[in-house]
């Protein structure tokens, strides 16, 4: 079992940036890849980003590429996710997701565990 809290979130004028946090705890963190998720009120939820155990590969969704950036350290059982020039489209729950796929997947259903996520509001 892994234990997964997200932190970071927050109020943030559009233009802004924010660095979420995600704490794992239980098995050994470097054995999961690790993803970013996001859902909107009314909307599906939305894969972001992955990465894989070690860190040096990443997949993003197009909506983010070039804006967000997902990273991970294993020495502190943490994951990242640093979105800048943010929207106010980009309001949503934020929550991170591990699963044992090695290179990470844009899958929500292949994800294991899962934070409870944290809110995320841009202001216009």
């Amino acid at each position: 079992q892994v234990q997964l809290a997200e932190s970071g979130g927050g109020l943030v004028q559009a233009g802004g940036s924010l660095r979420l946090s995600c704490a794992a705890s239980g098995r050994t963190f470097s054995n999961y890849a690790m993803g970013w998720f996001r859902q909107a009120p009314g909307k599906e939820r939305e894969f972001l980003a992955a990465i894989i155990r070690g860190g040096g590969s990443q997949l993003y969704a197009d909506s983010v590429k070039g804006r967000f950036t997902i990273s991970r350290d294993n020495a502190k059982n943490t994951v990242y996710l640093q979105m800048n020039s943010l929207k106010p489209d980009d309001t949503a729950v934020y929550y991170c997701a591990g699963t044992t796929y090695y290179s990470g997947t844009d899958q929500g259903y292949e994800y294991n565990y899962w934070g409870q996520g944290t809110q995320v509001t841009v202001s216009s």
